[in-house]
C-alpha cells in the first residue's frame, strides 16, 4: 500500500472525525480518554487549528497518513519540538485497524523521520509507548530506535496512569546513511 505522509489542514475536520469516530474502540486502549466532542468536526477543526497555530510557532508538526487512494488512514505528531541545544521531539501517531499490519505505520514513521533529520535539522526522536504496544515497538525497531528507560506511570492513557518505555533514534550521522 503506497503511504504518504502530509500537513494536516483544516479542511482535513470531516474526515478525521468519521476516522476518529469509526477507530474509537480500536484507539480506545492507546489514546487518552477523549471528551464526545473530539470525534466531531467542530472538534476535529478545533484541534487542527491548535496544530496550525503550534506548526506556526516551530512546536509541533501535524500530519495525516494516507493511502493509495488518498484516503486518510492514521495521524502521525512530531510534538514537544526542543530548540538550542537539545534539538529533539517527541513522535506519536496511530493507524486505523484495517491498515494496521500492512506496513502503514512503518512507512509513515519512515517518511516523519526523514522530515525531522533532514527538514527541521533535529538531532534526535523520542517515542514514548505502552510496555504491551507490541506493533509499535516492531516499528520504532525498524527504524533503529533504541529502547533507553521506564517512565512509570507517564500517562493517563485509557482512563488510568501507565507506565510507558522511552525510545529514542538519532539522526544519522552524514555519511552513514
Amino acid at each position: 500500500m503506497p503511504v504518504r505522509l502530509r500537513p494536516a489542514v483544516l479542511d482535513d475536520a470531516e474526515a478525521l472525525a468519521a476516522l476518529t469516530r469509526s477507530q474509537r474502540e480500536h484507539l480506545g486502549p492507546w489514546e487518552p480518554e477523549r471528551p464526545a466532542a473530539w470525534f466531531t468536526e467542530a472538534g476535529q477543526r478545533e484541534a487542527l487549528e491548535q496544530a496550525v497555530r503550534e506548526h506556526a510557532a516551530g512546536r509541533s508538526y501535524a500530519f495525516v497518513i494516507t493511502d493509495d487512494a488518498d484516503a486518510i488512514c492514521g495521524r502521525l505528531t512530531l510534538a514537544s519540538v526542543v530548540r538550542g541545544a537539545g534539538q529533539f521531539c517527541s513522535l506519536g501517531y496511530w493507524v486505523a485497524r484495517e491498515a494496521t499490519g500492512r506496513g502503514v505505520a512503518t512507512a509513515a514513521v519512515g517518511q516523519a523521520l526523514q522530515i525531522a533529520f533532514d527538514e527541521l535539522g533535529l538531532h534526535r526522536v523520542q517515542a514514548e509507548i505502552l510496555p504491551h504496544n507490541h506493533a509499535s515497538r516492531r516499528v520504532l525497531e525498524h527504524h533503529g530506535f533504541q529502547r533507553y528507560g521506564l517512565a512509570p506511570q507517564y500517562l493517563r492513557i485509557a482512563g488510568r496512569w501507565q507506565d510507558h518505555e522511552l525510545w529514542q533514534v538519532l539522526a544519522p550521522v552524514e555519511g552513514q546513511r
